[in-house]
Parts: structure tokens; C-alpha cells; sequence
């Protein structure tokens, strides 16, 4: 079996799908229309479409949109990796993106990681190999 995707919701798909292309650097693949389930999904991956995709899924009649605090979560998080980590936590601040670690190594020749926010509070790890 081959892990072909990943759904996270979204509230706003429009915003969601600025911050996956522009400040991510996904490409987005499609995007459509669900009739039956009154939602759009889009999907995006990387620009050589090497890795799994991210669908993004928007519910039209979801009534509350909230991300249950973080040690009460159900899924953790997604995982993306950078080639230079500091310039992308830099650049993600100056955006206005929430980071919630700044980076570090879980061990002295581990990688270089960092954990942000996408615009629904989804947290997202970025990480740099060495």
C-alpha cells in the first residue's frame, strides 16, 4: 500500500489555500465540489508531486469551527521539511503566523525542527535535515 493523503478542515478555503502554496510552497492539484456531504475539498503537494498530498476540506453547514486545546487533540500534527529552517521561521513571523516552538533538536545531531500554526490552528512541523 502506498499513504496517498492526508484531510485536515478547513474554515475558510481560501485562506487555507494561501498559506499551503504561498508560505508552505504547495502546489494545489484540484479542487472541487462535494454535493453530497455540501463541502469543496482541495488537494495540493509538492511541486515535483514526490510526497502524499494534503486535502483540504471545507464543510458548508459546519456550525462551530474550533481546535480543542492542544493536549486534548485527536490528531497531532502534519510535517513538512524546509531546506533552511531559520529563514522560513523568519519569514512565517514576519507573516504573522503562529509559532509555537522556535527551533531546536530533540538531540545534538538531530534535525532542526519547529512547530507553527497553519490559519485554523492545525499545528505543523517544519523540518530541516542536515
Amino acid at each position: 500500500m502506498l499513504f496517498s493523503h492526508t484531510s485536515i478542515r478547513t474554515s475558510d478555503m481560501e485562506r487555507s489555500i494561501d498559506f499551503y502554496v504561498r508560505l508552505i510552497g504547495l502546489k494545489l492539484v484540484s479542487r472541487r465540489e462535494i454535493p453530497q456531504n455540501s463541502a469543496e475539498i482541495a488537494f495540493l503537494q509538492d511541486p515535483e508531486g514526490k510526497g502524499a498530498r494534503l486535502e483540504l476540506t471545507f464543510y458548508r453547514k459546519q456550525e462551530k469551527f474550533m481546535q480543542a486545546d492542544y493536549k486534548e487533540r485527536v490528531f497531532d500534527h502534519i510535517a513538512f521539511d524546509v531546506r533552511n529552517l531559520e529563514e522560513t521561521v523568519s519569514r512565517m513571523q514576519k507573516e504573522g503566523v503562529t509559532i509555537t516552538d522556535e527551533p531546536f533538536r530533540l538531540s545534538p545531531t538531530g534535525p532542526l525542527i519547529a512547530f507553527i500554526e497553519d490559519p485554523d490552528g492545525t499545528l505543523i512541523e517544519l523540518i530541516e535535515e542536515k
